[in-house]
């Protein structure tokens, strides 16, 4: 596959850009994989990529019911942090963050990532001592915060207003290296490389049936046919469910809407990204100038991926209040995506009742952040059939067990 470079793109312009190629193949499905990945979003690429890349194993089929990123993947506010409060999670989302730092070199293809720094304001008394806690912690962990007041605050981000009524500014957890990327340029590079690898990714196919044989997965059934596979990784997200109960067993999550918006493109007026979790909204301004906003989940179960009326406006609302210029923006448009929910508000990473199936989900609303990571940690779940040290502690066992890790208590918001 060709290199992507300054020279390729002016070589290109020379003969009107009529020489690319694709970026990656469209092939007929195989009778039989040595893995198969069923999702072709972040995660399910990201293993992809590190089952070849660390592991050698190339025989794999991604499959994908719809196209390539259009599930979470394209539907999310970009946001790429590591302060999290419990090590496990520390663990696992710093090891991301600093894979998505060198990313577009090891993809030859522009992620797009910026660490402009994130945000994370304080605006209650109980959050100033749980973002100081934290940022002890992550200083024990390797993770670079630090709590800064409400003068620093202001400075990082003059569009804030730190004096409102209601919600004062006293205080934020700060990440220097915290940032943004394109999530569609992360799934096309992932997609890139597995293809340039030999993987096959498969678009419009759906899996309707999972096989096994003496407790085992043989394979799976899909809209192009029957596939054989010796492992199979479920990377669904919301859908996870689904593909469980099509082998057998139930996991322990559910699916709710998480919508976003963005506004008309305005000029630069912040260059970092603000989470407010006192009133759950959070924004950023995009290359293109639109606001990105973003807030909590749908308070029911859904498979909608579009989301409410009523929750959009109780986020506007409250950013409104906190960055006053953007009360006469117009909405441009809003999505929403299908999240999947643990009961501790950590992922799953583990073997299942199935030999040979493996689960990747419960990333409720931080998934994109853990592409990487998730990728990294799920291949060698797959290739070793064994937990790595970055998944050792997502497995399915915790709940029985009552080991929790319990990321919604530890930062006052399930993000």
């Amino acid at each position: 596959m060709r290199r992507y470079s300054a020279f390729a793109i002016v070589r290109e312009g020379l003969k009107h850009h009529m020489g690319w190629e694709r970026a990656w193949r469209s092939p007929e499905p195989k009778s039989r994989y040595d893995v198969v990945i069923v999702g072709a979003g972040g995660h399910g690429l990201a293993t992809a990529y590190y089952l070849g890349k660390n592991f050698g194993i190339t025989n794999v089929a991604i499959l994908e019911k719809g196209w390539l990123g259009g599930g979470n993947t394209g539907r999310n506010t970009t946001i790429i942090r590591s302060n999290y409060l419990q090590d496990p999670s520390a663990a696992i989302y710093e090891k991301s963050r600093s894979l998505y730092e060198t990313l577009s070199q090891e993809l030859n293809y522009n992620v797009m990532f910026s660490p402009r720094g994130v945000m994370m304001l304080a605006q209650t008394q109980h959050e100033v001592r749980g973002y100081k806690r934290t940022a002890f912690a992550n200083a024990i962990q390797g993770v670079k915060t630090e709590f800064v007041g409400p003068e620093r605050v202001k400075a990082l981000c003059p569009i804030l207003n730190i004096d409102g009524p209601r919600y004062p500014v006293l205080g934020a957890l700060w990440q220097a290296r915290g940032g943004t990327a394109r999530h569609d340029a992360v799934a096309w590079g992932y997609a890139r490389a597995c293809s340039e690898m030999g993987m096959d990714i498969i678009q419009q196919c759906e899996v309707t049936g999972i096989r096994q044989e003496g407790g085992r997965v043989t394979g799976v059934d899909t809209t192009k046919g029957e596939i054989g596979c010796d492992k199979l990784a479920l990377v669904v997200a919301g859908h996870s469910g689904r593909l469980a109960e099509m082998a057998g067993f139930r996991l322990p999550i559910e699916s709710v809407p998480l919508q976003a918006l963005v506004s008309e493109p305005i000029k630069p007026c912040m260059d970092v990204v603000v989470m407010a979790n006192t009133v759950h909204g959070y924004m950023s301004q995009s290359d293109k100038g639109e606001m990105v906003i973003g807030g909590g989940t749908d308070g029911y179960n859904a498979y909608t991926q579009r989301g409410s009326f009523q929750h959009v406006e109780e986020t506007v609302r409250a950013l409104v209040e906190t960055f006053p210029i953007i009360g006469r923006l117009k909405m441009l448009r809003q999505w929403g995506g299908i999240v999947d929910m643990t009961g501790d508000r950590s992922p799953i990473l583990s073997k299942t009742p199935v030999g040979g199936v493996y689960a990747n989900c419960g990333w409720g609303t931080g998934g994109f952040k853990a592409i990487p990571g998730s990728g990294w940690a799920m291949a060698e779940l797959v290739a070793k059939d064994a937990p790595g040290p970055l998944s050792s502690h997502f497995g399915l066992d915790r709940f029985r067990a009552g080991r929790f890790i319990d990321e919604s208590v530890a930062a006052g918001v399930a993000h």
